[in-house]
């Protein structure tokens, strides 16, 4: 991961490296100050422990949706052993990601079962297939996210979310 160095420690900006507790208390800093909602893999996908600390922080757990994308990467095995530590409270599904429906849909049921919410995502360089709109609204998923509204692949999705709307 290029936010962590060869001595674990993370970089939240390019020339300053910082320790992992600090990390920790930088992030819960900024949720104090600011009505920050939801945090997308603010640690490196192997440092299980660091998760697990920041997961089990009850400001964490009671206002803010920690997002496992490459922590989880869609896949069933890595997202079973964050549920069993207690790691996170919501998962990025990337069906290309994991490769198979099969697969997504697993994922999807497993955090469903266990109280995980679910955002249905996109991949960067995405085509305009609207596929995970349709995905999105048939699993009931939490959230899509799909980036801002300055591109045609991201456009195509907004515009299958409306047109679902309309159909509904």
């Amino acid at each position: 991961n290029e936010l962590v160095d060869k001595n674990g420690n993370y970089s939240i900006q390019s020339e300053n490296h910082i320790k992992t507790n600090d990390a920790v208390d930088y992030y819960k800093k900024i949720i104090s100050k600011y009505p920050i909602k939801s945090i997308e893999d603010p640690f490196a996908e192997e440092d299980w422990n660091t998760w697990k600390e920041f997961s089990n922080n009850r400001n964490i757990k009671d206002g803010i949706k920690l997002i496992g994308d490459d922590l989880f990467v869609t896949n069933i095995t890595r997202f079973k052993k964050g549920i069993d530590l207690g790691i996170a409270n919501t998962i990025l599904i990337k069906p290309n990601q994991i490769g198979t429906l099969t697969e997504t849909f697993a994922a999807i049921k497993l955090a469903q079962d266990t109280n995980y919410s679910v955002v249905v995502s996109h991949r960067s360089g995405e085509t305009n297939d609207s596929f995970i709109a349709d995905l999105a609204v048939a699993v009931n998923a939490d959230y899509i996210k799909t980036g801002s509204i300055s591109r045609g692949e991201r456009i195509s999705k907004y515009n299958r979310l409306l047109n679902i709307e309309t159909e509904l």
